[in-house]
């Protein structure tokens, strides 16, 4: 199995307060937009329209099965909220998206993000396995999904959080998630 290398750069907004990080991207095969959680089939994006917009579909492109990039980037800058995932390179062990079959081989320099984001003071992951990369290489508790475990960076107190995993795969109801994810947003006055 060959090693895939991560196909985007991390998305960093000078004014990013939080910093997102997911696993890896899924194949390009299934992408309808060359950006973070590419996937019709993820609902990072439903979510957000829901939490901040009250709309699930407020970055769905109409009449196509695609999300509006150009009004993800522009939210994502105006919110201050920065993209990346836990890893750089990887090796799938099966021919899907899951993070379940994902053999991780080079873990993205985690510290050298948060170097770059002077402001942040959240980091959220959005899955299990991004949690546990995570945990481990940053030394951080994990925390109970929805929670938070605060930790020390360099002399600056950043708060983690775990939340609940964008994909359908993931079994509970997008409104939920929505309502998890609104937490942390409202308790980083977001």
């Amino acid at each position: 199995m060959h090693i895939e290398r991560h196909p985007l750069q991390p998305f960093l907004p000078e004014n990013a307060s939080i910093l997102m990080l997911g696993s890896f991207p899924p194949k390009r095969e299934r992408w309808c937009m060359d950006f973070f959680y590419p996937n019709w089939i993820n609902d990072m994006w439903r979510i957000m329209g829901a939490v901040f917009y009250g709309d699930k579909n407020h970055f769905v492109l109409p009449a196509t099965k695609g999300f509006d990039k150009v009004g993800i980037e522009n939210f994502l800058q105006e919110k201050g909220i920065a993209l990346y995932d836990v890893a750089t390179a990887v090796r799938r062990m099966r021919d899907n998206a899951s993070d379940k079959y994902l053999e991780v081989e080079e873990v993205t320099d985690i510290a050298a993000l948060l170097r770059r984001l002077s402001l942040c003071g959240a980091v959220v992951t959005t899955g299990q396995k991004a949690t546990e990369i995570f945990c481990t290489t940053m030394s951080v508790a994990e925390p109970p999904i929805g929670g938070c475990s605060p930790f020390d960076f360099e002399g600056r107190t950043i708060r983690f959080y775990r939340m609940p995993s964008s994909s359908r795969a993931y079994p509970l109801a997008l409104e939920r998630k929505a309502d998890i994810y609104a937490r942390m947003f409202a308790s980083e006055a977001i």
